[in-house]
């Protein structure tokens, strides 16, 4: 370890995109202790920000107020760190948002490190308020993000101008945690062709590198490291900072007291990530891997809509078309997969017209009353469609199964190869992977397209606002002329789950349809439609 390496913990900074940085006012001075007594030298507070959409806590904001309550020790030096984009905006002025931002002085605020993170395209742009926080006596930091598919030839470039402007340090960020211990080594040598200042470097741990990549820099020569307690923040999260300290101690003469921060985190942080959900896994991987915005992951994994299959077939096009920059308009086109003009062969009304139609989901309601059911499909002859693959009714009573979702499909293709009736899927829009996969499966090809707020049934395709299955489901039987549909295992879920509000959404949609078939549940549902009993029909 080098005598002058710093560390600087931005727990409550980074940590507060999972609670909106609302900390509780005491564990904020208990954590301010516990940095105090591990030997870190910086810890940055939270964000300085104008912005006011929507509720955040205290330290979205870090005013000079809020600071002027903490019980600080006198080893710790404050930073906060401003967005960029704050600074760049064409129709504002610099100095006057500096000016708001940072209403006092280094002298006579508590604040004394300011680091401002920007993207490549705003690092010129933001670079001269380092000259204004430095005239008045701030410590300044530029937190390069997003700079791993970046060229030698343009990293150069970047540090090229950072020389001509007065930083304290310069960081990069490993914004996608895509970087390996090799690539963090690479760009160092590239920006140290030029720059000769301190380095810094901001560690994500998608891919379980974080606190690798950390310690490779220290040894390349970067002496301002990151860390954030059990990890916390964006994402998967960046290097532990327990982990951090317990490495530098055994690389040179740090002799911390880590018994303050281990009850806080038990105390407090290990119920927050239970509850919040930061952590590496296999989604994150995977997003480092193709260079996807870990807030991606982050919104899905928080969101119970989005199951695994939703999650990896967001991932794959991601893969595709791009993620880097997130999008919340990208994320929900992304869910809803199928793309392009709707395309397929088979055409529904040459077995359902005038039919009745009975649907069958995966709900409890079907094996609930599963003989009353196979009952009345003996009885009625309506053509019966499975959702997916479940099989709670006999086999030889379901006409058809209908599938959509291609990632749900490729998951489930084993299982579709083994069960005996023909899938009606978009297969001729399914991707090359899963048409192989179902390669001698039957196939039923009824296209599928996604576009808001839209039902439209054609003969051999629809148009529908989603591509939940039982809304194509519903389209087959409108597009095959049925008599009437009926759904069975349809329950529902519990009120405070986001899918009853989708679902019923979707229900309530089609009901308001001018033209449609007539829809009821014979089995017992939450949702607002009509119902009749399995008992009576």
């Amino acid at each position: 370890m080098k005598s002058d390496v710093i560390i600087l913990d931005c727990t409550l900074r980074d940590g507060g995109y999972y609670n909106a940085w609302n900390f509780d006012h005491g564990l904020v001075n208990d954590y301010l202790q516990a940095m105090s007594a591990l030997g870190v030298s910086y810890v940055e507070l939270g964000l300085r920000s104008l912005r006011n959409d929507g509720f955040k806590g205290a330290c979205a904001f870090t005013t000079e107020e809020f600071v002027s309550t903490l019980q600080v020790p006198d080893n710790l030096t404050l930073g906060v760190m401003v967005n960029a984009v704050e600074l760049v905006d064409p129709n504002t002025d610099l100095h006057l948002v500096l000016e708001k931002l940072f209403p006092v002085d280094a002298e006579n605020s508590r604040v004394k490190l300011v680091r401002i993170a920007c993207h490549v395209h705003e690092f010129s742009k933001a670079l001269p308020a380092s000259a204004w926080l430095k005239e008045r006596g701030f410590s300044v930091g530029f937190n390069l993000m997003q700079v791993a598919d970046r060229s030698q030839e343009e990293v150069e470039a970047l540090a090229e101008e950072a020389l001509k402007w007065p930083l304290d340090v310069l960081y990069f960020a490993d914004s996608m945690g895509s970087m390996g211990p090799d690539q963090c080594s690479q760009i160092i040598r590239w920006l140290r062709k030029l720059w000769q200042g301190p380095l810094g470097i901001h560690t994500h741990d998608n891919m379980g590198f974080a606190l690798q990549n950390s310690l490779r820099a220290m040894d390349d020569g970067v002496t301002w490291l990151d860390a954030t307690v059990t990890g916390m923040g964006r994402g998967p999260g960046n290097a532990k900072t327990e982990y951090l300290v317990l490495e530098l101690a055994d690389h040179g003469h740090l002799k911390p007291n880590i018994t303050p921060l281990m009850g806080l985190i038990r105390k407090f942080f290990l119920p927050m990530q239970q509850q919040c959900g930061w952590g590496t896994n296999a989604f994150y991987y995977l997003a480092g891997k193709y260079g996807i915005h870990p807030t991606y992951i982050q919104e899905m994994l928080s969101d119970s809509r989005y199951n695994e299959e939703d999650i990896l077939a967001v991932i794959e096009h991601l893969r595709v078309e791009g993620g880097k920059k997130f999008s919340a308009h990208t994320l929900d086109a992304a869910r809803h997969f199928y793309q392009g003009n709707p395309r397929g062969q088979w055409h529904p009304a040459e077995v359902l017209v005038g039919r009745e139609v009975l649907i069958l989901g995966s709900g409890p309601g079907v094996e609930a009353h599963r003989c009353a059911l196979e009952r009345y499909i003996r009885h009625a002859r309506p053509f019966v469609m499975a959702l997916n693959t479940q099989s709670m009714v006999a086999a030889e009573l379901i006409d058809a199964r209908v599938a959509c979702h291609p990632v749900r499909l490729l998951a489930d293709c084993a299982e579709h190869t083994r069960l005996p009736q023909p899938l009606i899927t978009p297969a001729s829009m399914l991707p090359e992977d899963v048409q192989y996969s179902l390669a001698g499966k039957p196939l039923l090809d009824f296209g599928l397209g996604v576009q808001k707020e839209t039902f439209a049934f054609a003969e051999t395709y629809c148009v529908l606002p989603c591509s939940l299955v039982i809304a194509y489901a519903l389209a087959v039987a409108n597009s095959g002329k049925a008599s009437r549909v009926i759904l069975a295992g349809f329950d529902g879920y519990t009120a405070d789950d986001p899918r009853t509000t989708e679902m019923q959404s979707l229900l309530g949609a089609y009901m308001a349809l001018e033209q449609r078939v007539e829809l009821c549940s014979i089995t017992p549902t939450r949702y607002t439609i009509p119902t009749k009993s399995v008992y009576a029909i």
